[in-house]
């Protein structure tokens, strides 16, 4: 993969993030190891050493969707499928804990908290997508929800995790998952259920007409969001 001018910005600000954070003075020293001065380095970050730790996380979700691509996981079941998934993201980030420690306080701020709250929800959707989930209704909504909120907690325990191999993290990803897949299953109880059928059957026609997102519409206009690979 050819290196861009923000990997080497990237690159240049990761070892002083364990120090500065992702900081000005961070964003500074950066500049000048990647030998590029300031005007240049904000015509790729914009808002410095932040937009960095945006690339930074999407480095890591692109990284794990290439581990999944090229994993072997026909023999799996769904769920184990997902904590694999899971475990790669983690994989990625191991030999940078401080520098996601650093990123997990600076999108904890309020004013950083959507852009982080973005960021958790692109690394599920990235997850449903590369596993090749194909709903289009209000399922494509709820699955990436539920494992924002697996991926959010899994970052905060594994941070504290100091067991050899992230053993305890490995085991807490499995329950978490375990749990969900546990709602999935009283869902479909109560879509079963003679009782509570007729209730299910009211919210499925309530929430027939949420669709998934058509990223194709939004080809052809200007500055549009384009979508990790």
């Amino acid at each position: 993969m050819t290196e861009t001018s923000q990997d080497r910005l990237l690159d240049a600000i990761l070892p002083h993030v364990p120090f500065d954070g992702w900081s000005a003075a961070a964003f500074a020293a950066a500049c000048a190891d990647a030998d590029m001065t300031r005007a240049e380095a904000e015509t790729i970050a914009p808002r410095g050493a932040i937009d960095l730790a945006i690339a930074f996380h999407r480095r890591g979700d692109r990284a794990m969707v290439e581990g999944i691509a090229t994993s072997d996981m026909a023999a799996m079941k769904f769920r184990e499928k997902v904590a694999a998934a899971l475990r790669l993201r983690l994989d990625v980030m191991a030999d940078q804990r401080e520098a996601v420690r650093r990123a997990t306080t600076l999108f904890a701020l309020p004013q950083n908290a959507p852009d982080g709250a973005k960021l958790v929800w692109e690394t599920s959707d990235q997850v449903w997508t590369a596993l090749g989930d194909t709903s289009r209704d209000i399922n494509w909504y709820t699955k990436r929800a539920t494992l924002s909120g697996v991926w959010a907690s899994t970052v905060l325990f594994w941070l504290g995790d100091d067991t050899p191999g992230s053993a305890d993290t490995t085991a807490f990803v499995d329950r978490r998952i375990e749990d969900v897949m546990r709602i999935e299953k009283v869902k479909a109880q109560v879509r079963d259920n003679a009782l509570t059928k007729p209730f299910a059957n009211f919210a499925s026609k309530v929430f027939a007409t949420v669709k998934a997102p058509d990223f194709s519409r939004l080809d052809d206009l200007p500055s549009r969001i384009v979508r990790a690979k």
